[in-house]
Formats: structure tokens, C-alpha cells, sequence
């Protein structure tokens, strides 16, 4: 898969995600699918979207003992989705676990990205709340080369971080960027944030668009601002 833009589905149920969906009647958009929408429509859901013709990441954030997310990852594998995501903070040991649960019997698997810092924390958050006084560059780039020792394919970062991880993991390791507005001074509680076109120059490979398209007057116009911005 290439660059991309995904959109999340941060929706209540799936008659209103659904309802969304069908306003894209030539695209069939890759859908981010969070943990409100899956807990409130089930895995039958993801196996609709697949029918409909949408790639699917599913972002479950997945953090627990090694051989827990092991026999998750395991379900997870089957159950229609492109690309899943777990915790890089839960160690490499958990990331590793991931990537073998995920493996099926012929080699093939999701793309499993691990999540870095959220975009909604900045250096202060980070410091005061989560008792970590690194720089968070410096542990964005930790967690990645984690991830990467952990046969990974990517993380979540914001696009300030999309090119330095690059540099640390190279260009093949995905940077999946959410935090994406179009207007900086709406940034919502999103903190580390870019435009789409910014994201495109820093070395983004994904970038994950939420309220700026479900929220718009024209959602597809809106998505095809986004895509013509980030991929051209």
C-alpha cells in the first residue's frame, strides 16, 4: 500500500458510519475504525466495509502482557483488517508477541504499527501527567526503533516526527500521521499537528483525517481536498 489518506470513522454506531459512507459513491476511502464504532457495531462490521470495498485499520491501541496481545493479535488476523495498532510503550517483548499472533499459517499479516505519543500530548502533558522528561522527539524515535527491532512495519507519530523516523528506521517503515487540520488555529485536542500538504513534505506515508472531513459541509469535497493535497 502507498501513501494515503485515512479517514476516521469516529462515529457512535454503524448506522451513522454507514450512513457517512454512502455519501462516497465513486470512492471507497480507507477507513480508520476506533474503539467507540467497533465496541458499538462488533466485528460483523469490519466484514461489512470489506464487502463495500474500503481497507480497514483498525485502532484499538492494543496494551497488555505479551501473551495476551499474542492470542488478540491472533483474532485480529482474520478479521478483515489491513493494518492494526498496539502500544509501543508496552515493551518490545508485547510488540514482538503482536507481530507473532498476527502471522497466519502462510506468512501473510495486518500491517501492525505501534503507537508512539498520542498527537494530543505535548512535551508538558508528557512530562507532568506520564513521568517521562526526555524530549519527546527523542522518545518518539525510541519507541520507533522498538518497533522496528520488533519486525514492525511502522508507527503512529505526528508528521513533526514522520521524517526523523524515516531517518532512524528508513524510508520502508510506515509513518502513520494523525493530528491533520486544515485550518492550525481549529486544532480541536489535537496539539502536534499539521496541514496535509505539510505532512506530504515531511515524509508522511498515512495521514488520518477525522472531523475536518465528518465534520464538513462536503465531506467528499473535503476528502478529495485531502487527497489531492497529501498524495496529488
Amino acid at each position: 500500500m502507498g501513501k494515503d489518506v485515512i479517514i476516521a470513522c469516529d462515529f457512535p454506531n454503524k448506522i451513522e458510519a454507514l450512513n457517512f459512507l454512502d455519501l462516497f459513491i465513486k470512492e471507497k476511502p480507507f477507513v480508520k475504525i476506533g474503539m467507540e464504532l467497533f465496541y458499538s457495531a462488533g466485528p460483523s462490521f469490519l466484514k461489512e466495509l470489506k464487502r463495500r470495498g474500503h481497507k480497514i485499520f483498525l485502532d484499538l491501541k492494543l496494551y497488555d502482557i505479551p501473551n495476551t496481545i499474542r492470542r488478540c493479535s491472533r483474532v485480529l488476523s482474520y478479521q478483515y483488517v489491513d493494518m492494526f495498532s498496539i502500544h509501543a510503550s508496552g515493551t518490545k517483548a508485547m510488540m514482538q508477541a503482536a507481530m507473532e499472533g498476527a502471522t497466519r499459517e502462510d506468512g501473510k499479516h495486518p500491517l501492525v504499527i505501534a503507537i508512539t505519543q498520542l498527537t494530543s500530548t505535548d512535551q508538558q502533558s508528557m512530562e507532568s501527567d506520564i513521568l517521562i522528561h526526555e524530549p519527546i522527539d527523542k522518545v518518539v524515535m525510541h519507541y520507533a526503533t522498538l518497533a522496528k527491532k520488533s519486525k514492525l512495519n511502522g508507527v503512529v507519530c505526528s508528521a513533526l516526527e514522520a521524517q526523523k523516523v524515516h531517518k532512524v528506521c528508513g524510508k520502508k517503515f510506515l509513518t502513520v500521521t494523525p493530528g491533520i487540520r486544515f485550518d492550525m488555529k481549529n486544532k480541536g485536542d489535537q496539539k502536534r499537528v499539521m496541514t496535509p500538504a505539510q505532512a506530504k513534505r515531511a515524509g508522511s506515508d498515512y495521514i488520518v483525517v477525522g472531523r475536518p472531513i465528518t465534520q464538513a459541509k462536503d465531506p467528499v469535497a473535503m476528502y478529495k481536498k485531502c487527497v489531492k493535497a497529501f498524495v496529488g
